[in-house]
């Protein structure tokens, strides 16, 4: 499969704004030029040995980045796929730039009411209730591309590092990615989520589950930080588009607000309040998603 040798590079930076670490950056946005970060990881293995008519199936919002990444990697592997999309289309409106590029790839659009959407989480075999396709030729990938073999890709990040960090830390949706860092980190270290959602209590328990499915123990050195989600998911607060435009002018990497912005403005709140050690190691990762940024103009504007 064409996803499958990539490696991301570590990237050491200035802690002017992070004060009283060593802190590096995991490159994700640089694994491949249309599916990349965590979103790479996550469909890495899930893709392998799929018959060539198995047809992808899974949901997301209008941009969705689980859902522009799978619209490519179906394209490069030559398989069809489908994409139940949260809200149902005026049919006047424009197309987000995401669903345009998922339409062009080829990925067939389902517009669905909140209300089913929010069934489709709940329930795994709700899906095939939305769309007429043959079960037993199609492979449903929950949202976010949560899964087993999810994790079984993010822990090869760890096995790409030079060294262990004394804290690893992500940005956290479905908690998937957070679940297979601390997978391989295998109890070192400490493992730290920021969630980009709201009331993301939820999350704890989803990364417990998570690991037990994919058959690792209960880690005890996973912390969530919740207090992060400036207003709920994809709500940018004025400090924290302050704060992305200026990491990007200072260290000329660009981030997204979504998901990699918010975690390093946590870092950055983290650092000035000495939650860290003096001196500890930190490594964070860029989870990639750099094509929401479209839904920002502030951003895409500079």
């Amino acid at each position: 499969m064409i996803l499958l040798s990539q490696t991301s590079p570590l990237q050491a930076i200035s802690n002017h704004l992070f004060p009283g670490i060593e802190l590096w950056i995991k490159r994700d946005d640089l694994l491949h030029p249309s599916v990349s970060g965590n979103k790479f990881r996550k469909l890495k293995y899930l893709l392998q040995d799929l018959a060539p008519d198995t047809r992808l199936i899974s949901m997301g919002g209008p941009w969705s980045n689980h859902l522009h990444a799978l619209a490519h990697a179906a394209h490069l592997t030559g398989l069809p796929c489908s994409g139940l999309v949260r809200g149902l289309r005026n049919p006047a409106a424009a197309l987000t730039p995401t669903l345009q590029d998922c339409a062009k790839l080829g990925m067939q659009l389902h517009f669905v009411s909140r209300d089913t959407y929010r069934q489709l989480r709940l329930q795994p075999q709700f899906w095939q209730t939305q769309i007429e396709v043959d079960p037993q030729h199609s492979l449903w990938i929950p949202e976010g591309g949560m899964s087993r073999d999810a994790l079984r890709g993010v822990v090869e990040l760890i096995d790409e590092l030079s060294f262990l960090p004394d804290t690893l830390i992500t940005a956290c949706g479905t908690g998937t990615t957070l679940a297979g860092l601390a997978a391989g980190m295998r109890g070192h270290g400490r493992v730290l989520g920021i969630s980009a959602v709201q009331n993301a209590d939820f999350l704890s328990a989803q990364v417990s589950s998570l690991l037990q499915q994919a058959g690792y123990p209960a880690w005890n050195n996973i912390e969530i930080k919740t207090e992060f989600d400036h207003g709920g998911f994809g709500k940018v607060s004025p400090a924290l588009r302050d704060f992305c435009l200026r990491f990007e002018s200072d260290y000329h990497i660009k981030i997204e607000p979504v998901y990699t912005g918010k975690m390093l403005y946590a870092v950055h709140q983290l650092a000035c309040s000495n939650f860290f050690q003096p001196g500890e190691r930190v490594i964070v990762v860029h989870t990639g998603g750099l094509q929401g940024k479209r839904g920002y103009p502030e951003f895409t504007k500079q």
